[in-house]
């Protein structure tokens, strides 16, 4: 598969590493690291990163869910500076786009400027969701993607691959090598939600799913030794 433009979606969780909230330097650092060896090859890149290390759902029932969702959304545009600065660190030039209003802290989110910073081989972060509630970070994810026209989506999480259960449940919990967009949806397997997958399937957007604390595992999805779970928009 040719993947001259990518999206990368960190999970907020496997930024978190073993401490299971906030930031893990050396998880962070690594993953610049990383992303650097792909950047240096020519690919472009464009990042979107999930808020779960902060912050997931509502903390109360009794929360309203628009104000719950809004703070994940920050939760996000607060990850993406924290990464970017790391990968500002390993030599790359980065951006963080967002769908509304974050003072100088970002800028709001133009196709034709991602685009742009793209074709420079510049790093792109999309950060703040969609901007409205309701919506998961795999939506942005798959949006964006869509929307710059990128080859495949890279999702690095937690888990190393997609399985038939839950593998921290089941000991004997099956990995899928590959399997179709049509299989998350109708099996309703959770590793994106469902409307998310719909889209994807629905605009023959891929996925690559792994292991973020695999070794060299973003390079080597890009490089041909993915031991993830690819998913087919057939």
């Amino acid at each position: 598969m040719e993947m001259k433009r990518i999206i990368l979606k960190l999970s907020g969780e496997a930024l978190a590493g073993d401490k299971k909230t906030g930031f893990d330097e050396e998880t962070v650092h690594n993953a610049a690291v990383q992303v650097r060896k792909v950047h240096e090859t020519g690919t472009q890149l464009g990042v979107v990163i999930g808020g779960g290390n902060f912050w997931r759902g509502r903390t109360s029932e009794h929360m309203d869910r628009v104000k719950a969702d809004q703070i994940g959304m920050l939760a996000t545009v607060m990850n993406c500076i924290y990464a970017a600065d790391m990968f500002r660190r390993e030599g790359m030039t980065c951006h963080i786009m967002t769908p509304f209003s974050c003072g100088t802290m970002t800028e709001l989110f133009d196709k034709d400027k991602a685009v742009g910073y793209l074709e420079k081989n510049e790093v792109v972060f999309f950060a703040g969701g969609i901007g409205h509630p309701y919506f998961s970070t795999d939506m942005a994810t798959v949006l964006m993607a869509i929307e710059i026209e990128a080859d495949v989506i890279l999702s690095a999480k937690a888990i190393d691959g997609v399985y038939d259960s839950d593998p921290k449940k089941n000991p004997n919990a099956k990995k899928y090598d590959r399997l179709s967009m049509r299989d998350i949806v109708d099996r309703k397997l959770g590793v994106i939600d469902l409307a998310s997958a719909v889209l994807a399937m629905e605009n023959k957007m891929p996925m690559m799913l792994f292991g973020l604390n695999k070794e060299d595992s973003i390079v080597k999805a890009v490089t041909g030794e993915f031991t993830g779970t690819y998913i087919t928009c057939d």
